[in-house]
């Protein structure tokens, strides 16, 4: 393995860690839009919390999927044709959730109900089966020498999958939650501090099945022991972090340590795959691993460059928006007509 294919690996690792951070948040105020508001102004005052940044957020998730296309094309080819149906799904989410904003903003008030829960949806749809399928990623599949996919509903869709899709789910809600109370004003503010409260007990719930699922149905705990348990002790700490962050009002503290639990959800998940980056249930002889699914030298070079010449650009736009729309949003007035 060279240091450019662990370097990429990284990278791609990278993208989907900020990815979960930053559109983690979008999915949690979409699915918030119909579970905790009380009327179409707390919907729109919700909605305008994301509404600057959450096409570029979902950009990182674009962006993850094509450095993995261009460095480790045989890694692409096969976890995008075994998950087709998967993704798609996931792209269907993605679709509602992005046009509902748009029709929502034009759609006279009978019919803008309608794209409130297309947006509460397609947040839901996204996270849900993005976690089931990373979960059922690391369980392994039944994948053959030529790295196709021979794969059963269940092999997809099983108690572990669905556990780690409701979790990732419950993750960026909470995540939305934390970003509610961090950026708007009155009685929405308080609500989704409550309302994390008391789902971060919920959640240590979860993290304990995930745990020993992930322990017992996986072979994280055979090839990096220590990185597990390390990365599952720092996902436990940052949840109470963030639970008595939300306790105390301190709204950035939570939504940074929720953030960063999805953040670690991401390293534990790499880092119990490398150094393979897919798994085969058949035999580990079929196992796809980093130095046979990447690109050539050339091509991993020529890609660290342009990277290093475009990402300060990026990074600087991102901070910069993030700057500029700082400020809370406070529920709308409305004024009777004279």
């Amino acid at each position: 393995m060279s240091f450019l294919q662990l370097l990429w690996f990284i990278l791609i690792g990278v993208l989907f860690a900020g990815f979960f951070f930053l559109d983690g948040f979008d999915y949690g105020v979409g699915m918030a839009t119909v579970t905790l508001s009380n009327d179409e102004a707390e919907r729109d005052q919700m909605v305008r919390t994301i509404g600057p940044v959450w096409d570029g957020n979902e950009v990182w998730l674009i962006t993850a999927g094509g450095a993995m296309f261009a460095s480790f094309p045989y890694w692409y080819a096969s976890l995008f044709s075994g998950y087709y149906i998967i993704l798609m799904l996931v792209l269907v989410g993605l679709i509602i959730r992005g046009v509902s904003f748009e029709f929502r903003a034009k759609s006279p008030m009978p019919r803008k109900r309608i794209w409130d829960w297309a947006l509460g949806i397609g947040s839901f749809m996204a996270p849900f089966f993005l976690g089931v399928m990373f979960i059922s990623m690391i369980q392994g599949m039944p994948i053959d020498a030529n790295g196709n996919f021979h794969a059963t509903f269940f092999d997809y869709i099983n108690w572990f999958s669905v556990v780690g899709g409701v979790a990732l789910t419950l993750l960026t809600y909470l995540h939305g939650l934390n970003y509610i109370a961090l950026k708007t004003a009155g009685d929405i503010r308080q609500r989704a501090n409550n309302v994390a409260q008391f789902l971060y007990w919920v959640l240590y719930v979860g993290l304990v099945v995930f745990a020993l699922m992930l322990i017992f149905m996986t072979d994280f705990m055979k090839v990096h022991p220590v990185a597990t348990i390390t990365m599952l002790v720092v996902m436990v700490i940052l949840t109470i972090i963030a639970q008595v962050a939300a306790i105390k009002g301190k709204e950035l503290t939570a939504f940074i340590a929720s953030g960063l639990t999805l953040v670690a959800l991401v390293v534990l998940l790499f880092v119990g795959l490398f150094p393979r980056v897919l798994i085969s249930s058949i035999s580990p002889r079929y196992d796809l691993l980093i130095q046979n699914a990447s690109s050539t030298q050339y091509t991993l070079t020529v890609m660290t460059i342009a990277t290093c010449c475009l990402l300060p650009f990026v990074l600087a736009y991102t901070i910069w928006a993030y700057w500029i729309f700082r400020k809370r949003i406070a529920m709308p007035v409305v004024t009777e007509a004279k």
